[in-house]
């Protein structure tokens, strides 16, 4: 999968390989993770969208925003890019270099509580490609991640997605897996969310 180490790559903690479903951990991979999560926040225009789910248009469960350089559609959203901010300009470059892929878009989600989640879900749409390579960086306060194969929902992987940590979620991931953010009755402070993917072809309109 694309996301190995190669030997140039600098990192503080080695990376921990989800050899199942094709996916590398890269604990702390983000140095000065405070400092980003709080340009992050800043810089970021933060909006609550609504989905189109089986019909019915419901309010997204977390703030989201899509930066960079071409469009993107899931759920009945239609979602036109905003230019860079320097800031995840910058976290690009960063999670370009640890899955060793190109990026040209990023996803951004805030969990303001243990209240906002994100359902079990695959990142599949044709304007990525048939097999694509995501990096998810993490800031501020840790949440449990979930995976779960699509053919036998019952075989799971759970992990900590910590504050700086990148997940690199290799060419099979998506294909063969789904994920989610679940909801925590656990007093839990806010968390962003960073999903880099490279958008290969226009989105289709609803």
């Amino acid at each position: 999968m694309s996301g190995l180490v190669t030997s140039s790559l600098a990192l503080n903690f080695p990376p921990v390989r989800l050899e199942a479903a094709d996916a590398v951990l890269y604990p702390a991979a983000l140095d000065g993770a405070n400092a980003l999560f709080d340009r992050v926040m800043t810089a970021v225009d933060w909006k609550q969208e609504e989905l189109t789910l089986y019909g019915r248009r419901i309010p997204q469960p977390r703030l989201s925003a899509w930066y960079g350089d071409a469009a993107y559609a899931y759920s009945g959203l239609h979602l036109e890019p905003r230019p860079w901010p320097p800031v995840l300009a910058d976290l690009r470059r960063r999670c370009a270099e640890i899955a060793q892929a190109p990026f040209n878009s990023v996803l951004a989600n805030l969990y303001r509580d243990g209240r906002d989640s994100m359902d079990w879900h695959s990142d599949d749409e044709a304007s990525l490609g048939p097999a694509p390579v995501i990096a998810s960086a993490n800031l501020g306060t840790p949440r449990r991640f979930q995976l779960r194969r699509k053919d036998d929902k019952k075989t799971k992987i759970e992990i900590s997605l910590g504050d700086g940590d990148v997940l690199v979620m290799g060419e099979r991931c998506q294909v063969q897996w789904q994920h989610r953010v679940p909801k925590t009755q656990a007093a839990v402070g806010p968390r962003v969310n960073l999903t880099f993917r490279n958008v290969v072809r226009a989105p289709t309109r609803p």
